[in-house]
Parts: structure tokens; C-alpha cells; sequence
């Protein structure tokens, strides 16, 4: 099982994850050419994407996905709250309800939702498994529960959100309602209360950790990462960041490589850290020879 981020924040997120010929996308915020565009640089097109699964009705995660799965006849997958934002016009065929605590199958994948504190209609978000490995993605949301605590322990990798660095939040141009919204029950994750979830969960055979849904204007890559090595206690460098921009860069989430589809490992194919190949092991254990030496 593999993975790799389309795009992570407030401008369009959308996330590909792979086991054999499923290719499962999760959201689709973006224009129509801009989905085939960053599919192109993950080495897919869109006949590669077997289905589209969805968190919630914001635009920045459904935006782009009913254009994307009627122009290419895709299933989606969504909770029947969600359901209600798509277009009239869209497809009945092609939709697909899901219960918030049932986990579905979509081919060589198993794909198991859980509800989370957003401030939308039946936000889910998933843990993804082709029975050998786990990954956990969980963004958008303003505070973990002890449910989410359970659905992400014994994950290979998680894909977190680091939304906001929360003095630089406050300190900031925001209105004070946005800045209460974003920074409330049913907002989104600061960096603090990212690292303190990440720090609770049990994940022994923790191979890769993403900051994900970063903001612009209110968080930095390096505050994100370095809260979240703070709580696994390894190097910065064992962090990765899925970014906004459709570049690739050293420490983001690069492209899916199409000559590693016959690997069986989970793999972040990315320039270094986190998503390294190799006798480096799980996170944790490489934190702690790190420490050790």
C-alpha cells in the first residue's frame, strides 16, 4: 500500500491512496485541470482512480469532486449529510452512502470512516488498510476524542493535521470570529493539540508521520514539524509535510513512482526522511537509536 498527497490546506486537498490496481482518491478540492494535473505529476491519470471517498461538504475537500467523478463516471463515497452538497444534477449512479462507524471495501482495500468535531454537516475521516498496513489520515477537525484515539492506535503511518501555530493564530489578522471558529470544538487542529494526540496514540510499527492542512497564514512548516518530532521524540527530519503547492519539494509528499506498483510496503515516495525505504524501521525505533547513538 502506497500513498501520496495531491495538494494539503485551505486552497484544495486531495490524497491518493494505492494497493495493487485500486487507487482510492480522499477529497477532491481542486479545478477539474488542476486534479488531472496533479494526478500527472503522481504518474496517474484519472482512469487510474478507482473510487473518490470524501470527509465533508467544504469546498476545499468536495469542490472539485463531482466535475472529477461525473467527467470520469468515478463512485463516490460519502455519509448522506455530505450528500446533500452535491449538485443536483449529479449522477444517483455513482454515489455510494457510507455510515459513519462502518467500515466498506473498495477492491484490495478496506476503508474504515470514523466521526470527527468539524464544523459541517457528518464530517468522517478514514483509516485506510489492504490488510498488511494501516494509514491513518485525519485532518479537519477542532479537538480528538478517545474514539479517535482508538481508530488511529496501530497505524504504519498517519497523516495529521498541523492547521495553525496557535499564538500566531491569535496574533493575527483574523476577525475574532474566524479566529474562534478556526481555533474552536469544531475548528481545526492547532500544532499543540496535534502533538499531544500524536503523543497518546499507540503506534509501535509507526513507519511514516505527515503535518498535513497547514495554513498559510497562521502556521510555518518548521513549527509544525518540530511539534510533532517533540512528541515522538525523533528528529525533524523523520517528518514530512503534504504542502498546498503542487511542487514537489524536499520534506513534502512527492509523487507516487508507477516502478514501485509491485511493492507490497507502505511507501510515502518522497526525497528523504520519513518516507525512506530501508532498514530504518518504524519512526519510534529509528528515534530511539538515534538517541542512543
Amino acid at each position: 500500500m502506497r500513498f501520496t498527497s495531491l495538494g494539503s490546506g485551505s486552497s484544495g486537498n486531495g490524497l491518493v491512496v494505492e494497493s495493487g490496481r485500486t487507487r482510492v482518491m480522499m477529497d477532491c478540492g481542486f479545478t477539474l485541470a488542476g486534479t488531472r494535473a496533479r494526478l500527472e505529476r503522481a504518474g496517474l491519470g484519472a482512469a487510474d482512480i478507482t473510487a473518490v471517498v470524501v470527509t465533508h461538504e467544504h469546498d476545499d475537500h468536495l469542490g472539485g469532486v463531482a466535475r472529477f467523478a461525473k467527467r470520469y463516471a468515478i463512485p463516490v463515497y460519502l455519509t448522506r449529510g455530505t450528500a446533500q452538497w452535491l449538485p443536483a444534477d449529479f449522477p444517483a449512479v455513482l454515489v455510494r452512502y457510507i455510515d459513519s462507524h462502518t467500515p466498506f471495501a473498495i477492491e484490495a482495500l478496506t476503508v474504515d470512516p470514523f466521526p470527527v468535531p468539524h464544523d459541517a454537516r457528518e464530517p468522517v475521516q478514514f483509516v485506510f488498510s489492504d490488510g498488511a498496513a494501516r494509514l491513518g489520515v485525519l485532518t479537519d477537525l477542532g479537538m480528538p476524542t478517545s474514539h479517535i484515539q482508538q481508530k488511529l492506535s496501530g497505524c504504519d503511518a498517519l497523516v495529521i493535521e498541523c492547521n495553525h501555530d496557535l499564538d500566531m493564530l491569535m496574533g493575527g489578522p483574523y476577525p475574532p470570529g474566524l479566529k474562534q471558529r478556526v481555533s474552536g470544538r469544531f475548528g481545526h487542529l492547532d500544532n499543540a493539540a496535534a502533538a499531544h494526540l500524536v503523543s497518546s496514540l499507540e503506534c509501535p510499527g509507526l513507519k511514516h508521520m505527515i503535518a498535513a492542512h497547514l495554513s498559510r497564514q497562521n502556521n510555518t512548516p518548521a513549527l509544525a514539524v518540530s511539534a510533532l518530532a517533540g512528541a515522538l521524540g525523533c528528529e525533524p527530519s523523520w517528518i514530512g509535510v503534504a504542502g498546498q503547492d503542487d511542487a514537489p519539494k524536499v520534506g513534502q509528499v512527492n509523487a507516487l513512482r508507477r516502478h514501485d506498483a509491485r511493492s507490497s510496503r507502505l511507501l510515502v515516495a518522497r526525497d528523504g526522511g520519513v518516507g525512506r525505504r530501508g532498514p530504518g524501521g518504524p519512526v519510534q525505533a529509528a528515534c530511539r537509536a538515534h538517541r542512543a547513538g
